[in-house]
C-alpha cells in the first residue's frame, strides 16, 4: 500500500502493482503483440508477391507496422481505457498519474516511447533493475512520464465506519442520496479516517471542501453550525444503514420456502395394518393330512377338496323341469 496525495489534498491509500504481476501483465500484452505481428508478415507476404511492390514501399510499411505496433499498441488501448492494456484488464491493474487521476495522452507517449528502448531493445533489463530499487515499483517510463500502475482488485482498507452523530440522526433520516457517487463517498471516508490526524486548519480547510462536493449531489442542506466532519458522518452513516436495509430486503425475498409436507391417502405397511378385505376362513378350514386341520365341529358338513367338473362333452344333458328334453 502507498500513499497518494490527490489535486483536493485528500492522502488516499492505494496498492502498488509489484513486479511479478506487472510482468504477468506484459507477457499478456507481448503475447498479442507476436500474433499481430505474425498475421501482419503473412498479410505482408501475400500483397509483395501479387502486386510486387518495390522493395522501397515494403520497407516503409514494415517500418510503419512496427511503430503502430510497439507504441501505438500500449497508447492506444492506454488513451481508450484510461490506463489499461489487455493485459492489464486481465490481471486488473491501471496506469495512474502520481496524484491519483487518470493517464493523460502526454504520459502515456513517454511510457510507449521509454517502453521501446528499455523493454524491446534492452530485454526489460532497465526496467526491472529500477521497479526493484524504486519504492512504488517505478520503471523508467513510470519515472519519465509521472505515473504509476495501482492494482484495482486489491484488498480495501477504508477504516472503521463512521458512527452517526445523534443530534443528527433525525435529519439524516430525510436525505437524498441517490445522486452520492462512490468516488466522493470514498473521499469522504478517507477524510474521516484521518482527521483526528490532521492540524485543526487542516481539519477544517480540508472539510469544508469535501462536504462542498457531498452537499452538491445531497440534500436536504445540513442545520445551521455543523461542522463538517459531523456533517460527513451522518451522511455515510446513513448511506450505510440503507444499504443494509436494502440487502436485508434482498436477502429475505431470495430465501426459499420450506418444501410442503405431503401426506399420502393410502396406509403403508409399515406404519397402518392393512384391513383384509375378506372375512377369516373358519378353523376347521383345510385337508386331512396338512398341519394345522381340525375337524369340523358335530352337525356342520365336512370340507374336503373340491370336486372337479367334468368337460362340456362328458355331461349329459337331463331334462327340464318342464319336461322339456333339449335335444342330443
Amino acid at each position: 500500500m502507498s500513499e497518494v496525495v490527490t489535486g483536493d489534498a485528500v492522502v488516499v491509500d492505494v496498492q502498488i502493482a509489484q513486479l511479478p504481476i506487472r510482468a504477468g501483465a506484459r507477457l499478456i500484452d507481448a503475447a498479442i503483440q507476436a500474433v499481430l505481428l505474425v498475421g501482419a508478415a503473412v498479410l505482408l507476404g501475400f500483397l509483395w508477391g501479387d502486386t510486387g511492390f518495390d522493395d522501397s514501399i515494403m520497407n516503409a510499411v514494415v517500418i510503419l507496422f512496427l511503430v503502430l505496433l510497439l507504441v501505438g499498441y500500449p497508447l492506444i488501448f492506454e488513451s481508450l481505457t484510461l490506463g489499461r492494456t489487455p493485459g492489464k484488464m486481465a490481471l486488473g491493474l491501471r496506469v495512474v498519474s502520481d496524484d491519483g487521476g487518470p493517464q493523460r495522452f502526454r504520459q502515456g507517449l513517454f511510457r510507449a516511447l521509454s517502453g521501446t528502448v528499455e523493454i524491446f531493445a534492452f530485454g526489460a533489463a532497465p526496467a526491472v533493475i529500477c521497479s526493484l530499487l524504486n519504492p512504488r515499483g517505478k520503471r523508467l517510463g513510470d519515472l519519465f512520464a509521472g505515473t504509476i500502475v495501482i492494482a484495482e482488485r486489491g484488498p480495501r482498507r477504508d477504516g472503521p465506519a463512521p458512527e452517526m452523530p445523534p443530534p443528527l440522526a433525525g435529519w439524516a433520516a430525510t436525505l437524498e442520496l441517490s445522486q452520492l457517487t462512490e468516488e466522493a463517498a470514498a473521499m469522504a471516508r478517507q477524510y474521516l479516517a484521518r482527521w483526528h490526524q490532521l492540524t485543526a486548519f487542516a481539519q477544517y480547510e480540508m472539510g469544508m471542501r469535501i462536504a462542498a462536493q457531498v452537499a452538491a449531489v445531497v440534500s436536504p442542506p445540513p442545520p445551521p453550525g455543523v461542522p463538517p466532519h459531523a456533517y460527513l458522518a451522518a451522511v455515510l452513516a446513513e448511506r450505510r444503514r440503507r444499504e443494509s436495509v436494502r440487502l436485508e430486503q434482498a436477502r429475505q425475498a431470495v430465501t426459499p420456502m420450506p418444501p410442503p409436507m405431503y401426506q399420502t391417502p393410502y396406509p403403508t405397511p409399515f406404519t397402518e395394518p392393512a384391513q383384509a378385505p375378506y372375512p377369516p376362513y373358519p378353523a376347521h378350514q383345510g385337508y386331512p393330512g396338512y398341519p394345522g386341520y381340525q375337524p369340523p365341529p358335530p352337525g356342520m358338513p365336512p370340507s374336503g377338496p373340491p370336486v372337479p367338473l367334468r368337460p362340456p362333452d362328458e355331461v349329459t344333458p337331463g331334462p327340464t323341469p318342464g319336461g322339456f328334453a333339449p335335444p342330443v
